[in-house]
């Protein structure tokens, strides 16, 4: 007994250090940035403020060595802005780039992209080019493989330098051009204009040259940058950018983490009202899943995006379920007259399956979406992925461990566990025909909406740029205007600059702030100029936020969003039928899928609700929710057929009972997450207030369809709606009856 209190203490001992270090790992993460991550994190623009564009190349067949030259010299031309920027190919004909901290965004698009033809021309060459004759260049951009300035120290005089480096054609093209040319010049021109004509002092064959004579060092790093971002090696089209204020991203920041820390109090005291001991227990396991959150996060240098942080508060409510699941089959065998070890022991062992299960599932979910989203939405998938694993490991390692080093310290008294006694059984099957009609409403109500609104307003969803393509331009102005001074003002102003009719525009109030929102068709990097130009010159702009995305991108994206729900959730069943073998589960976890999707379409149908990158992030977290709220109850119902199948219990009582065991799993659950949720809505910028809104209605959903919906459906096709045996022993009865009547006509 001694040695097993020892191992008790040594383990709270452990956890209380290890969360201690975590927590001063964080913090000394947080104390480093003023924008509040830790060291490792990075935040996505949405976030931190920047530019972030994607290309597409023109060129037909590309070779891998023009892509790779051309991702380098993107890098090279972003790392000018930023030292933290970022180019990432996407497929096989893409590159994204990333850049944090910088505000003059048409400047940047206008540069960044463009051909920049960098040559190399000796005096004869050079005469012909300005007379306008044909000429041959000495060599390219692509012949230098880098340009830095510096400081030359080794004569009487410091001198400003720019040093060159060659690849190995450029090196051989370098030396012939040098030894023609002793006493020389070579004109550097970059676009049709001359950046620098140094003077050939000597024959360089090394691949190394010296450019000097420059007067000051602003000189030397100019022409350092010009031949280092030289020229591209394909043609690019702009696809897609985005502009975002760094005002806007620390508010989204700041709202949202303060979001999160009162949920998730909100949440730690629901939990210990609920189940004393073990709740609180729950508490230290939930700080911990927080912590090793923020840790990966820091050890993957994860982005982290806006949907990305709500993917993180959204995983915190979702990490309690498994706690949830557990302390009510504590509660269980204790209300059985279980002691409260052995309570604990069976209650962990129980709830294993439903809890591996639900969470498989719902990680399925956050798989595809990763693989198949883009940009922000991986994030959101990666901190969901990752929350999902987090919360298992905390829930059936940490919360055990912990739980019974407590009791073996002397916790045993059972009024600190709580109990639960047999529920009452409702008639949940019978009221099957009630919440069936229910939910036939809302689907209906959802598809009748859409030629509604399509008559009234030419199209059947508010689909978001996203989804479109065009232009939105979100403008921050310092004096309030409503949307009919914004249409009877601001508009000409935006239209004469970007030479569009008003026709083409819809204007929007942003609610509680000053911000309107203009969207347009898709406008060139010029026109976005303008326009910004206009209104600065005209109103008093606090803040011009841009994302502009091409009709190839936005239907590529609408593509991805069928997909991937389809794919998510073929897989999901594939895991079920695998885990349940019976396809009756299969089938009704299909149907009610189907429901919870067609009902959160009927929130985005009737409400208007925009239908962009976020419409796919969330269908996919409440079908991987709805799964997981589904997957309780069948668990519960496959644990049932076992226990009551000798008992001549029928099917419906079965399901009834089912229901009833899980039904306050079901509410607490979905009050936590709920909570969560809600404080995101109530307190979060308005780009996520959409989507928390749809979310929380996913989650009453997803709750009322594993309640009300999938069990009385599991028992229709197990019944064939009621034509064949209803009792689930009745097999078993009719043969001993048979041989009962037998034996009474033989005696």
């Amino acid at each position: 007994m001694r040695k097993s209190k020892r191992n008790s203490v040594l383990t709270i001992l452990v956890f209380l250090f290890a969360l201690a270090l975590g927590a001063y790992t964080t913090v000394q993460g947080l104390g480093k940035h003023e924008i509040g991550k830790a060291e490792n994190i990075i935040l996505g623009l949405d976030l931190a403020g920047g530019v972030s564009i994607t290309y597409q190349i023109t060129d037909e067949n590309p070779t891998a060595q023009e892509i790779s030259d051309t991702k380098t010299r993107l890098q090279q031309r972003a790392d000018v802005y930023s030292t933290d920027s970022s180019v990432y190919q996407e497929g096989t004909d893409r590159f994204s780039i990333e850049i944090p901290g910088v505000s003059d965004a048409n400047k940047i698009l206008q540069d960044l992209g463009k051909p920049g033809a960098l040559e190399f021309m000796d005096e004869d060459n050079y005469q012909k080019f300005a007379a306008g004759e044909e000429y041959e260049t000495v060599l390219t951009g692509s012949d230098v493989k880098n340009a830095s300035a510096a400081i030359d120290n080794s004569g009487t005089v410091q001198e400003y330098v720019v040093q060159l480096a060659f690849t190995d054609e450029g090196t051989k093209k370098f030396a012939d051009a040098t030894t023609a040319n002793v006493g020389k010049r070579i004109y550097i021109i970059y676009d049709g204009e001359v950046a620098s004509a140094p003077t050939v002092q000597t024959a360089i064959t090394g691949g190394n040259a010296v450019i000097n004579g420059m007067e000051n060092d602003e000189e030397a790093n100019q022409l350092a940058e010009t031949i280092r971002i030289g020229a591209l090696p394909l043609s690019l089209e702009e696809l897609r950018s985005n502009e975002v204020g760094a005002t806007l991203g620390q508010d989204a920041l700041s709202t949202t983490l303060k979001a999160g820390a009162i949920g998730m109090g909100l949440v730690a005291i629901i939990m210990i009202v609920l189940y004393l001991l073990p709740g609180f227990v729950s508490v230290l396991a939930l700080c911990a899943y927080v912590i090793l959150m923020l840790l990966c996060l820091n050890g993957f240098n994860a982005s982290l995006t806006l949907p990305g942080l709500a993917g993180i508060v959204l995983s915190i409510g979702m990490a309690v379920d498994a706690n949830v699941i557990i302390f009510t089959r504590i509660k269980e065998e204790l209300g059985a007259g279980a002691t409260v070890k052995s309570a604990i022991d069976s209650g962990f062992n129980k709830a294993a399956s439903a809890i591996l299960d639900s969470n498989i599932t719902t990680l399925i979910a956050a798989v595809v979406l990763y693989i198949m989203g883009i940009g922000s939405i991986k994030g959101f998938a990666l901190t969901l992925g990752i929350g999902i694993v987090l919360s298992m490991f905390t829930a059936l390692f940490v919360t055990k461990h912990l739980l019974k080093a407590i009791y073996t310290l002397g916790a045993t008294n059972p009024k600190l566990y709580g109990s639960k006694k047999e529920p009452k059984v409702g008639g949940f099957v019978k009221l099957s025909k009630v919440t069936f009609t229910i939910s036939i409403i809302a689907v209906l109500s959802g598809l009748i909406a859409l030629p509604i609104f399509k008559s009234k307003t030419g199209s059947t969803l508010n689909y978001s740029l996203e989804f479109t393509g065009g232009t939105s331009m979100t403008v921050d102005f310092e004096d309030h205007y409503d949307l009919a001074k914004a249409e009877s003002d601001i508009l000409p102003v935006i239209c004469e600059a970007a030479g569009i009719s008003d026709s083409e525009v819809q204007v929007q109030n942003v609610q509680d702030s000053n911000e309107i929102v203009f969207k347009t068709p898709e406008l060139k990097v010029d026109q976005r100029d303008a326009v910004e130009t206009a209104l600065e010159d005209k109103f008093k702009v606090k803040e011009f936020n841009v994302e502009n995305i091409s009709s190839t991108i936005s239907g590529e994206m609408q593509r991805n969003a069928i997909v991937s729900v389809i794919i998510a959730t073929i897989l999901m069943l594939i895991y079920i039928a695998f885990r349940f073998s019976d396809v009756k589960f299969g089938a009704a976890a299909v149907l009610a899928l189907l429901h919870d999707v067609l009902v959160v379409f009927a929130v985005y149908s009737i409400g208007r609700l925009s239908v962009g990158n976020t419409f796919i992030a969330c269908m996919l977290t409440i079908v991987g929710y709805s799964i997981n709220a589904t997957i309780i109850i069948f668990d519960r119902i496959r644990e049932n057929l076992v226990i009551m199948n000798g008992k001549g219990e029928t099917y419906e009582n079965i399901v009834n009972t089912s229901i009833s065991q899980t039904l306050t799993r079901s509410i607490y659950t979905t009050l936590t997450t709920f909570v969560m949720i809600f404080m995101l809505y109530l307190m979060g910028v308005t780009s996520i207030k959409d989507f928390a809104l749809t979310l929380m209605c996913g989650l009453i959903c997803g709750a009322y369809s594993s309640v009300c919906i999938t069990g009385p459906l599991w028992y229709m096709f197990k019944t064939k709606a009621g034509k064949n045996e209803k009792n689930a022993g009745s097999k078993k009865n009719s043969t001993n009856k048979k041989n009962s009547d037998g034996n009474k006509k033989k005696a």
